[in-house]
């Protein structure tokens, strides 16, 4: 067998998430790579295709998996349509559309394209699962953060979570946090457990597309000004 590669770790450590701890009520936790097979078909597929070697990467983090983004597919910021469009993986028992995803990869393709993007960083979330709240007789997307009983007990999952990204092999000594807010909570977890050195702020992909996407190119400068000092 040849040497175990980043593309690996990954693929191990989504076959083994499960969040099994506590819960406030009105709240659930979806995990794909439980309740769909073909997610983890392409999951896998996405990560030997990208992750196929031992490059040390930056590690970039999200808020966590949103119900038609990494929900569906199992890949960070990756709704259906641009794992095939851009990543050249067909999913074929979900379409999803995802405005986080629609940015994202606008800023993938300004910094060279999926090979050159995912070569320099990992995309990742201290809660790497989906969270739902009920509202009345539906379930919405909710962030770990939106209510302080979920991320009481959330969090020592989170920091353990956060703990396994870096042995994968990631860069700490600068990571990029997505959303200010997401990074206010980071930042604490990080004075606990000083897992990280510096910490770069950049505005969430969901935030710039719903409310300044007429200024959408100035944001991706901006991203790619600070990574590229990754």
């Amino acid at each position: 067998m040849g040497k175990e590669t980043i593309g690996d770790k990954i693929i191990d450590f989504n076959l083994n998430l499960d969040y099994d701890g506590p819960l406030p009520p009105g709240f659930q936790v979806i995990n794909p790579f439980r309740d769909n097979p073909e997610t983890v078909a392409v999951m896998r597929a996405f990560y030997r295709k990208f992750y196929n070697d031992n490059l040390e990467r930056s590690f970039i983090i999200g808020i966590n998996p949103s119900r038609h983004g990494a929900a569906v597919t199992g890949v960070p910021f990756t709704d259906t349509k641009r794992l095939s469009s851009v990543c050249g993986i067909a999913m074929s028992t979900a379409h999803t559309h995802e405005i986080s995803s629609v940015y994202m990869y606008r800023v993938i393709e300004a910094y060279g394209g999926p090979i050159a993007f995912y070569n320099d960083f990992y995309i990742n979330s201290p809660f790497p699962l989906a969270l739902v709240r009920r509202q009345g007789n539906a379930w919405v997307n909710a962030n770990y953060y939106d209510d302080p009983e979920l991320l009481e007990c959330l969090e020592p999952f989170m920091i353990e979570t956060l703990e396994k990204h870096i042995a994968l092999g990631l860069i700490k000594e600068k990571i990029f946090i997505l959303g200010k807010k997401n990074a206010m909570f980071i930042n604490k977890l990080n004075k606990k457990c000083r897992l990280f050195e510096s910490l770069i702020v950049l505005d969430h992909p969901r935030y710039i597309q719903q409310y300044k996407s007429k200024d959408s190119e100035y944001y991706i400068d901006a991203y790619l000004r600070a990574l590229a000092a990754h």
